[in-house]
C-alpha cells in the first residue's frame, strides 16, 4: 500500500490499516514490512488487539488460527457508505490493482450513468445505464456510442 500511496492520492482516497496485534507490536511489523518491501509504511493503523473492530465487521477469514490477519478490504465512499467489501484467505495475497481498477470504477459511475463491464480498465469504454433514454444519449454522451442491444449501449469513458 506504501508504494502505492501516489495513486490513491491521484484517486482522492486515503488508506488505513487494521491490525489485531496490539500497538507495541506494530513498531517491530512496520520495520519488517518496510525493510522486506523496500518501503515506508506511510498511512494510520489501527489496533485491534483484542479483535472486537475486527469481529464486528467481519474481518477475519473463517477458520483462521488465533494469529491470523485481518484479510478483509473495504472501500467507503464520501457518503461514509461501504461501496465493497473483499474478504481474502490467508493463503492469498490482496490484488491492489483490482482495488485500484474498483476505486476507478465507483468513481466514475458515482459521477456519470454508467457501469463498468467484466474486466474492465480505465480508459476502455463503459456501458450506458439502460435507465437513460435513447433520446438524451447523444446529449449525454457526446463523445458517440454503439447501440448492441437495446439494453446494450457503450461509450467511451465519459471522464477522459
Amino acid at each position: 500500500m506504501a508504494k502505492l500511496k501516489d495513486e490513491f492520492t491521484k484517486r482522492n482516497t486515503k488508506v488505513i490499516a487494521i491490525s489485531v496485534d496490539p500497538l507495541a507490536s506494530h513498531n517491530e511489523w512496520v520495520k519488517d514490512i518496510n525493510d522486506t518491501q523496500q518501503t515506508h509504511v506511510n498511512y494510520p493503523i489501527i489496533a485491534d488487539g483484542e479483535k472486537k473492530i475486527a469481529q464486528l465487521y467481519d474481518m477475519l477469514h473463517p477458520g483462521v488460527e488465533e494469529k491470523g490477519t485481518v484479510r478483509s478490504v473495504f472501500i467507503i465512499g464520501p457518503d461514509k457508505k461501504i461501496k465493497l467489501t473483499i474478504t481474502y484467505p490467508p493463503s492469498t495475497g490482496r490484488n491492489f490493482d483490482e482495488i485500484l481498477r474498483v476505486l476507478d470504477s465507483l468513481q466514475l459511475t458515482a459521477y456519470h450513468s454508467v457501469a463498468t463491464p467484466v474486466d474492465w480498465k480505465n480508459g476502455e469504454d463503459v456501458v450506458i445505464l439502460a435507465s437513460v433514454p435513447d433520446e438524451q444519449v447523444p446529449t449525454k454522451f457526446p463523445k458517440g456510442h454503439n447501440r448492441i442491444r437495446p439494453w446494450l449501449r457503450t461509450t467511451p469513458q465519459p471522464n477522459l
